[in-house]
């Protein structure tokens, strides 16, 4: 169900890697009725969010959060009817295929974003997230718990008190938070190609370089429409965003700013290292066309030595009839010889 921006490398079995099973749905409601904390799971949860379930219903006037795990399409009609979604929202929830982006619909906010991975092998994995009155909808992947961020750890009780509008901006600060690691595990790659293209280019290091070349542009596909996304959850008026939230976005926002200015100079990075590559390599090319002259120079000449005296009077040198002649000429060849590859060898030629 869920899906990842085109070029990602994710939701793709390894070679040698067994597909992923399929995970069963599952839910989780956390509300604050009268200034506690109560939580549901299962049905119980999906009765409390229909407001007059058996156990223990959650009050409409509540601030609750609906948190879904791998849902499938029966299970999101469920919480769509118990919740009054528009159709279209839940169709998007189940579809995945998204691009990152926000819609309002109905009175509420859809927000799509997405989560990247631990390894930078499986990039991008979508969040859905849908704020209503009183209430916020998330939906992911079981890779990824919403409730292992720094504010939710501190408790669910001040973001819930806070207002739906303040869990958003948790999910959102946690899920942009995790794209600097995410970065800066690509930048130490970027950094090892850099010194292999310098030290020792070859083949793999090519293939590795156009591999983290595609990574980036997956990364910058999944990371660049949250800050359009900011901007209007900061610049439009949206009355389930309350006021004083939107200092809290444009914290997230600028720190966006920031990660797509580093992927941009990763990006530059990688091509600037492919024609480092190319410029090696070229460079390499042109030793050895230097090194293969010398050495024709200095046996071109040899022959051409040989040749003007003739090699016919060799038989008659050698029986003691032509000797100083023939030796005068063998060692006129082997002191030009040596002369010339003294010169050469000056000339970093050989």
């Amino acid at each position: 169900m869920r899906s990842e921006p085109p070029g990602s490398l994710a939701g793709h079995a390894l070679p040698g890697h067994p597909v992923p099973t399929a995970i069963a749905p599952s839910i989780r409601v956390a509300a604050l009725v009268n200034g506690k904390i109560k939580e549901w799971t299962g049905e119980k949860a999906v009765a409390a969010i229909g407001h007059g379930g058996p156990a223990d219903p959650t009050p409409k006037a509540a601030n609750v959060w609906i948190d879904l795990t791998e849902p499938d399409a029966a299970f999101v009609a469920r919480i769509a009817d118990a919740l009054g979604l528009h159709p279209l929202v839940a169709e998007d929830i189940v579809e995945g295929n998204q691009r990152g982006k926000i819609e309002v619909t109905d009175g509420l906010i859809h927000v799509v974003l997405f989560v990247l991975g631990a390894s930078t092998d499986h990039v991008a994995q979508e969040v859905d997230i849908v704020l209503g009155d009183g209430f916020l909808l998330s939906s992911h992947p079981a890779e990824w718990d919403p409730r292992a961020g720094n504010h939710a750890k501190a408790g669910l009780e001040p973001l819930l008190r806070a207002g739906p509008d303040h869990v958003l901006w948790a999910l959102f600060d946690q899920i942009v938070d995790g794209y600097f690691p995410f970065t800066d595990r690509l930048e130490e790659i970027v950094d090892r190609l850099q010194n292999s293209v310098v030290d020792k280019p070859n083949r793999e290091t090519l293939e590795e370089l156009f591999a983290l070349k595609r990574q980036l542009i997956a990364v910058r596909r999944a990371v660049s429409p949250v800050r359009e996304i900011l901007n209007q959850l900061t610049n439009r008026e949206l009355s389930l965003i309350d006021a004083e939230e939107l200092i809290y976005f444009r914290d997230i926002y600028d720190h966006v700013i920031r990660l797509t200015d580093e992927l941009d100079t990763d990006r530059e990075l990688v091509a600037a290292t492919v024609e480092i590559y190319l410029s090696t390599i070229n460079n390499n090319l042109s030793t050895i066309m230097k090194r293969l002259t010398g050495v024709t120079v200095i046996l071109a000449g040899a022959g051409a030595i040989a040749g003007i005296f003739g090699m016919s009077e060799a038989g008659l040198a050698f029986s003691g009839a032509e000797a100083g002649g023939f030796w005068t000429v063998t060692g006129l060849v082997v002191v030009l010889t040596a002369v010339a590859a003294v010169i050469l060898r000056r000339i970093d030629w050989i």
